[in-house]
């Protein structure tokens, strides 16, 4: 257990991720220095901006963005290049390969920055886009393969957004969220399961609980823990990833459509996205869509539902552990459970839960949301390497055999109606005042 510390994948995302997260916190709260990641603005072509955004010329000529752009890739390279050594791995290659994925992780983030690319799409998508490109184009280099670690970059990306999964806004939604994204996440995640064994009858079970978890949790995250749990191979976290992010596009951009069209208050239309678009920026780009009590209900929503994903990869890795993969007498033990359960979520709950009840009653909101402002960079950074690395370690042709003729993206897209039609029942079920009284938005302040 002690070697393994040091010396396993997991343990070293969560040392990496408190690691960063303990600098974040000293660096606003003494503010004896800057540890802030660079961040691209949205940014136009010309001088003359337009809302929200700045000319290109200015955003390439502030030394403050190179500066924090060199502290970024030196405190991400220089504990990925440690974590690596520590798995007993040679750092020679791995070094240029990562400064040469960084690169190609800063092209993502200056693209997805232009104004009107930015107003729609996200830059997980564009990292995705970029490596698939390359990797179906003219090819992944070998040279550059050392430095393709998706789960490291992702797990290590996940205890770092830890710390803003914070339990208050369980107090603060209360019985609503709690009704909207607990209730519905778990049954989605049955159907799911029932349909993708017993209707389409998917042989690979790993992949089906993973697209269910992704589908009905928070995408790319919840893939990871639960792929874990199931011990799923990497080849079906990719395509769990793809499938998810790209629907997940597609309902950022026509679900506040709908929304608006249906006449459905904000408060309602801001859950009802929370509670089903999967990823967390998507669903701030998608509330924000249709208003600021909108954007902040689905928010809310969106952070009560992450708090599930160590609940429901524990429940995985029994489940598996137990039923799934048990052969005929065999005894199954803690010791089993203990092995499958990712240790990473470990470290997601305790730096969830000292930003809880240690940080915050310590400090003021205020302070929490600026150590949250800085760490928020870094957990996107070590995301956009391992999209992209996944585009990179993906091909088209393999993506297409897994999709064992059309069933997987079936699985999805039953799921995510199911997913969609229960939490508007939940959503209507609570917010529309027919059976509990409204909330109001003093409730959010």
């Amino acid at each position: 257990m002690s070697k393994d510390l040091l010396k396993k994948e997991d343990w070293l995302a969560v040392w990496i991720g408190f690691i960063v997260i303990a600098i974040g916190c000293v660096s606003v709260l003494t503010g004896w220095f800057d540890f802030s990641a660079a961040k691209f603005s949205t940014w136009v072509v010309g001088e003359e901006g337009v809302s929200k955004a700045v000319p290109l010329g200015v955003q390439l000529g502030k030394w403050i963005f190179w500066r924090k752009l060199i502290v970024t890739v030196l405190v991400l390279g220089t504990l990925f290049t440690i974590g690596i050594k520590l798995q007993g791995e040679k750092i020679g290659k791995y070094i240029p390969a990562f400064f040469v994925l960084f690169g190609v992780a800063i092209l993502v983030r200056f693209v997805s920055a232009e104004f009107t690319l930015n107003r729609y799409l996200e830059w997980a998508f564009w990292a995705l886009l970029i490596g698939l490109l390359i990797s179906n184009t003219v090819g992944t280099p070998e040279w550059l393969k050392p430095a393709i670690r998706t789960e490291f970059y992702i797990k290590t990306g996940l205890v770092i957004m830890g710390f803003s999964v914070l339990f208050s806004n369980i107090a603060k939604f209360g019985p609503y969220g709690l009704g909207i994204a607990w209730i519905v996440t778990p049954i989605v995640i049955i159907f799911m399961w029932w349909f993708g064994t017993k209707v389409l009858k998917i042989g690979n079970k790993p992949l089906v609980i993973t697209l269910a978890s992704a589908t009905s949790v928070c995408g790319t995250s919840a893939a990871i823990a639960t792929g874990a749990a199931a011990k799923a191979k990497k080849e079906d976290l990719s395509l769990a990833i793809s499938i998810s992010i790209i629907f997940t596009i597609l309902m950022m951009v026509f679900e506040p459509m709908i929304i608006r069209w249906t006449g459905m208050s904000q408060l309602m239309g801001g859950s009802l996205i929370g509670g089903t678009v999967d990823s967390t920026g998507a669903v701030v780009l998608a509330g924000n869509a249709l208003g600021p009590e909108a954007e902040q209900a689905a928010v809310l929503v969106k952070s009560i539902q992450n708090i599930l994903i160590g609940f429901i990869a524990f429940f995985v890795a029994v489940f598996f552990a137990f039923k799934v993969d048990k052969t005929g007498d065999q005894k199954v033990g803690a010791g089993e459970i203990w092995n499958r359960f990712p240790k990473f979520i470990i470290g997601f709950f305790v730096a969830s839960l000292v930003a809880s009840f240690v940080v915050l009653p310590l400090t003021s909101g205020a302070e929490v949301k600026a150590i949250n402002g800085v760490l928020d960079q870094y957990k996107n950074w070590a995301f956009v390497l391992a999209f992209t690395s996944i585009g990179l370690d993906t091909n088209f042709k393999s993506l297409a055999k897994q999709m064992q003729g059309g069933k997987v993206l079936w699985l999805y897209v039953v799921g995510q109606l199911f997913n969609i039609a229960l939490t508007l029942f939940a959503v209507w079920f609570l917010l529309s005042g027919v059976v509990f009284d409204i909330p109001t938005l003093d409730m959010f302040k």
